[in-house]
């Protein structure tokens, strides 16, 4: 036989190993985990492991560790380290900050392992709880977006229960995790269970029954009594006994009975699947119900002493809080000065560096507005000339125009001369066609008279030339029509002076003691001349202003 055997003890943040004594019992072990991780409220925890029929079950302190139901062959056994019976009131009851440390891990993993009901909002808020007690304080720039990437933080179901991705959840969680800004890690763990412990299926332990009518049902053992729930709902019970109102508690076999302290209410009976069941019912009515008896009750001088101790603890970790706090925010106060005065330097290196490119841009101009006056003098100076030019141009076209503005004075002169003269001609025609008409009637009338002193120098005549009378009338009749039609006027007064007929000189044979007729001048005959060369002349003026026009 052996002398020792090895244990592999698992705890919610650590692996222990021992090698104890073949004779070691489960009280020793315990004890021996118990002060290796500091935990002073032993009586919440138990040593959990899993007997050879793969049930849960809590190792016996008072039995030796090999003697249990362990599976054969195991080597080192397994057990492991968790709380056995949970607080009413978690800030109350947890003293010592290891206690509370583990408590809160072994909730939080109910929750995660869905154990736990937990609502979608709480969920959340309990995630950032988790995340301020692992990371502290949140500071963006030491964890950017993603940082959550790989923990576990919300439940399956709540996670499948809404359509968002990890990084939106991740949002969700941050914006509760940075208001908790200044929160230690157990203040942190500690809110966490304040709001835990609210939850319906907080620190219950559920084991399948029947009734007396074989329905399946749920028997809930917590802190404050027994809850019978219908198997499809762990949260509202359907009855509950408190532990104030319980008298007696007893088993048979599978055959489990609670009576009241009301002797006149019926006794309740359920049976179970096993007997290894009713076992480990009694033994968590017997712990819960003596935690419970224990709270109604003043503290214990160990307990007393315990709490002050962790109150002398606390007020201790607040002063040093407080001292890190002040030193905090004067490193904070220095660091900010520090910065500011960062910000300055570079604040005036940045305006001796603008200073210096507006001194350059400033002397880069001033060379290129130098280039541009002297292109702009160049220019002016070209304008001058080309303005001076411009004004010689302009002397001389007004030169030409005034020259020009003359030669039209003068042509509208001479039009105006050609006008008048035109008018005076005019004037003069219609004069010299008055005169020719007042000359044609005078020479009809000197013709007339001529004719009758013709009749009369032929009546005279008559009487030695009777037998040529007529033929003197006739031919003095042809000469008069003759002379008629050989005056002749030009074309454009042809209307003002009629054509008259010449006298002509009377044939031979006539009377011979007169001149023959065409020798003869009619005493109108110097009249006639004058009036025939005014008229060329007047011809000869109206055909100069048309040629000058």
């Amino acid at each position: 036989m052996p002398k020792s055997f090895d244990v592999r003890v698992t705890t919610m943040d650590a692996e222990l190993e021992f090698t104890m004594p073949w004779k070691t019992t489960g009280q020793e072990v315990f004890d021996m985990v118990t002060k290796t991780i500091g935990i002073r409220e032993i009586w919440f925890f138990g040593l959990y492991y899993t007997d050879s029929k793969g049930f849960p079950a809590w190792i016996k302190l008072n039995k030796k560790v090999v003697e249990q139901d362990f599976p054969p062959r195991q080597n080192p056994l397994q057990l492991v380290f968790k709380s056995k019976f949970f607080p009413e009131d978690v800030e109350e009851e947890l003293i010592t900050d290891i206690t509370m440390h583990l408590v809160f891990l072994q909730v939080k993993q109910a929750i995660l392992d869905m154990d736990i009901y937990c609502p979608p909002e709480a969920s959340v808020l309990l995630a950032s709880y988790a995340v301020q007690a692992k990371y502290g304080d949140y500071d963006p720039t030491v964890y950017p977006p993603g940082f959550l990437r790989n923990e576990s933080l919300l439940p399956p179901r709540v996670i499948d229960q809404y359509q968002m991705t990890p990084e939106m959840w991740e949002e969700r969680i941050t914006s509760w995790y940075s208001e908790h800004g200044g929160m230690l890690r157990d203040e942190a763990e500690m809110e966490y269970l304040k709001i835990a412990q609210d939850l319906e299926m907080y620190g219950v332990n559920y084991f399948p029954i029947t009734n007396k009518k074989g329905t399946d049902l749920w028997l809930g053992v917590d802190a404050l009594g027994l809850n019978v729930y219908e198997v499809n709902d762990k949260l509202t019970p359907v009855i509950s006994f408190p532990w104030s109102e319980i008298r007696n508690i007893a088993f048979k076999d599978k055959k489990f009975t609670i009576k009241p302290t009301d002797k006149k209410s019926p006794d309740f009976v359920f049976h179970t699947h096993k007997l290894r069941t009713n076992k480990m019912i009694l033994q968590l009515n017997m712990g819960n119900h003596d935690l419970f008896m224990r709270r109604r009750h003043s503290d214990t001088m160990e307990i007393q002493q315990m709490k002050a101790q962790a109150k002398e603890e606390r007020t201790r970790k607040q002063a040093e809080r407080n001292r890190l706090a002040h030193e905090r925010a004067a490193r904070e106060e220095a660091e900010r000065e520090k910065e500011e005065l960062q910000q300055r330097l570079r604040h005036f290196e940045e305006e001796a560096r603008k200073a210096n490119e507006m001194l350059i841009q400033s002397e880069e101009r001033s060379e290129m507005l130098q280039q541009q006056a002297r292109q702009k003098e160049d220019e002016a100076a070209s304008i001058v000339r080309k303005a001076q030019e411009a004004e010689d141009e302009i002397q001389r076209v007004r030169a030409m125009a005034a020259k020009t503005e003359e030669e039209k004075r003068a042509l509208e002169s001479k039009a105006r001369d050609a006008h008048d003269l035109a008018q005076q001609l005019l004037r003069t025609s219609d004069q010299r066609q008055k005169e020719a008409e007042l000359l044609k009637s005078e020479l009809t009338t000197a013709r007339r008279a001529e004719m009758d002193a013709k009749n009369q120098l032929l009546a005279v005549t008559s009487g030695g030339y009777g037998a040529s009378r007529p033929r003197v009338a006739g031919e003095l009749e042809m000469q008069q029509r003759h002379h008629m039609t050989s005056v002749s006027l030009p074309a454009q007064h042809t209307k003002s002076f009629p054509q008259y007929p010449s006298m002509q000189s009377a044939p031979a044979g006539s009377v011979s003691n007169h001149r023959p007729l065409q020798q003869q001048r009619s005493p109108f005959d110097s009249n006639l001349a004058p009036t025939q060369r005014s008229i060329q002349t007047h011809q000869q003026q109206q055909q100069q202003p048309q040629q000058q026009q």
